[in-house]
C-alpha cells in the first residue's frame, strides 16, 4: 500500500437527540440516500483514500441495511472513544503504521467536496506531527453569556477565531497517543485538534467551505438537502 495514502475514521455512534428523530441524525433520509451514505461518498473513489473505518454502537439496527463497503469498529460512550477504537481497529486488525494520515470526519457531515478535501490533503506533507483541520474563520459577532445566564456579559474579539469543521487530520501514532492521554486525564476532548492541542501541538487551520455542514438540528437537514441538489446542478 502506498505511504501516500490516508484512512477515514468516522465515529456514528452518537444518538443525536438534538434532532428529535425517531433514529440517529446520521441514518435520517437525504436526497435518496441516508445522511451517512452521503458522507461516506465524498471519500469513495478518491485516489488517496485507502479505506473508511466507522465506529458504531454495538446492536445498531441500521448500519446492516446499508449498502456501503467500510471497516466497522466499536463505538465508544463518547465521540473521543469512539475515534480511539478506530485508530485502535487500524492498528491491531489492520496492521496500519503509525506514520500513516488519518482523516476524522463527522458522520452527520455529508456536504464536504472534493475540493477541500484534497486542500487538506495537500498540506499533509508539510505538518510534521502537527496536523491539520479544514476551518472557517468566524464572520459574525461573538457575544459571551454571563455565567448561568442568557445576559450578554461582553462582545468577544472575532479576531482570530475559526470555525473548526471536519475532516481533521493527523498522523495515526500522534493521534492516537494523544487522545490516550488526555482522556486518562480528564481533559476536555471535544474534537481530535483538541486532543492534539493538548499534547503540545498546533494544528494547522486550513479555510474550507462553510456549506461543509454539520447536521444537527431539523433545519441543517433541509439545509443540506439544498447544497447537494444545487451540487447536482449542470454547470452554466
Amino acid at each position: 500500500m502506498s505511504n501516500n495514502t490516508v484512512w477515514v475514521v468516522i465515529p456514528a455512534a452518537g444518538v443525536g437527540a438534538r434532532m428529535q428523530a425517531d433514529r440517529p441524525k446520521q441514518y435520517l433520509p437525504l436526497v435518496g440516500r441516508t445522511v451517512i451514505e452521503h458522507t461516506l461518498a465524498c471519500f469513495s473513489g478518491h485516489p488517496a483514500v485507502a479505506g473508511i473505518v466507522v465506529a458504531i454502537s454495538d446492536g445498531d439496527p441500521y448500519w446492516p441495511a446499508l449498502a456501503v463497503t467500510a471497516h466497522t469498529a466499536p463505538g465508544g460512550k463518547e465521540r473521543a472513544d469512539s475515534v480511539l477504537n478506530a485508530l485502535d481497529y487500524l492498528v491491531t486488525t489492520l496492521n496500519v503504521t503509525a506514520d500513516t494520515w488519518v482523516l476524522v470526519h463527522d458522520a452527520a457531515r455529508p456536504c464536504l467536496s472534493r475540493t477541500d478535501l484534497d486542500k487538506l490533503l495537500a498540506v499533509r506533507d508539510a505538518q510534521g506531527e502537527s496536523g491539520a483541520i479544514l476551518a472557517v474563520p468566524v464572520r459574525d459577532t461573538m457575544k459571551r453569556a454571563e455565567t448561568n445566564s442568557a445576559r450578554i456579559s461582553h462582545t468577544e474579539d472575532r479576531n482570530g477565531l475559526w470555525h473548526a469543521l471536519t475532516p481533521q487530520m493527523a498522523r495515526l501514532g500522534v493521534l492516537r497517543a494523544a487522545l490516550t492521554d488526555a482522556l486518562c486525564k480528564g481533559a476536555s476532548v471535544t474534537d481530535e485538534a483538541s486532543a492534539l492541542e493538548f499534547a503540545g501541538l498546533h494544528p494547522l487551520l486550513v479555510e474550507g467551505d462553510a456549506r461543509n455542514i454539520k447536521i444537527t438540528r431539523p433545519a441543517d437537514l433541509a439545509l443540506a438537502e439544498f447544497f447537494l441538489l444545487a451540487d447536482k446542478q449542470p454547470s452554466r
